[in-house]
């Protein structure tokens, strides 16, 4: 049976100390206009008029923890290159402890996007694996780090980063701290032992199977949390709203009833959100809750987005 809990109060989140580690990518725009099409092939001319560069992926969920008010470490890779140097530039500009290894092999991952007229024509990625040394150096560093924070969060955007993910976890649940991974590809053993994972509806769809309703959702989200030694599971279901599947029950939040801008980095907001709570004592659907309402607020901004604590105080 599903839960309903009551309205949940934004707590003092400025105690919350979070722990980010994953994959960073440059979120890159370019914006202009779209007048003509081109003589040379069957395309959009776009004269760029402006452009901007938005931290991406686990930048991005460091971003939103740090916008909710919380004190943020952010340990990652890089590539010695301009791409990672503009990275490290915005998390100081945004008040975040950045360790961000440097990986002379490596290219920063780098997500260019052409907006003309407020859609988004292309996307190019720049991208590629790190070094195994450099990891090394990484997981010896959030051995260390562990003890400065309440909550760490996992954020795998497949790009090789969390080569050491099972360590990771067992390294933090060993400390006694709260893990929330955001996952990727269709094997979930690698997570085995999180507090928490947030996958959307299409990745757990791909590691699960279909269904055809919520109970067989929820029969096959209870198999796949007691095989992988969870507390919880969170499934984001777009305009289903989320749904979080733990040991004492079922609880659902309804997506909010406002216009969808753009869905890109709202999984990052949800996740974020989460430890925040979670770091201020609130228990899992208290947390949820908030989450979705701060997913309410990035889905109607352009890009990857963050939501402020003041916005999410205001939200009706």
């Amino acid at each position: 049976m599903t839960m309903q809990i009551p309205d949940t109060p934004i707590p003092d989140t400025s105690l919350a100390r979070i722990l980010v580690v994953g994959d960073v990518m440059l979120d890159r725009y370019w914006f202009g206009d779209v007048a003509r099409i081109s003589p040379e092939a069957p395309v959009p001319v776009v004269k760029v008029e402006r452009t901007e560069e938005r931290p991406g992926g686990a930048a991005n969920v460091a971003r939103n923890c740090a916008a909710l008010g919380a004190k943020v470490a952010l340990l990652s890779v890089v590539g010695a290159d301009e791409a990672g140097q503009t990275l490290g530039r915005l998390m100081t500009d945004a008040g975040i402890d950045a360790s961000l290894h440097e990986d002379t092999g490596l290219n920063t991952t780098v997500k260019l996007r052409v907006i003309g007229r407020q859609q988004q024509l292309l996307r190019i990625d720049f991208e590629n694996a790190p070094d195994h040394e450099v990891l090394q150096a990484k997981l010896a560093e959030f051995q260390t780090r562990l003890a400065a924070c309440d909550v760490v969060i996992l954020s795998d955007y497949g790009k090789g980063g969390l080569t050491h993910i099972t360590e990771m976890i067992r390294l933090a649940r060993a400390a006694g701290k709260a893990v929330l991974a955001d996952p990727k590809g269709d094997d979930y053993a690698r997570y085995t032992g999180a507090t928490l994972l947030t996958p959307n509806r299409g990745e757990l769809r791909e590691v699960v199977g279909r269904w055809t309703n919520d109970a067989q959702l929820a029969e096959k989200a209870e198999v796949l949390r007691q095989q992988l030694d969870l507390q919880a599971l969170l499934v984001t279901r777009s305009e289903e709203g989320m749904t979080l599947f733990a040991a004492d029950g079922v609880t659902h939040e309804a997506a909010l009833a406002r216009e969808v801008y753009d869905v890109s980095g709202a999984g990052d907001t949800v996740i974020a959100t989460l430890a925040v709570m979670l770091a201020c004592g609130q228990s899992l659907p208290e947390a949820m809750r908030l989450a979705n309402r701060a997913a309410g607020v990035v889905v109607g901004k352009l890009g990857t987005a963050t939501c402020s604590r003041e916005e999410l105080q205001n939200l009706k």
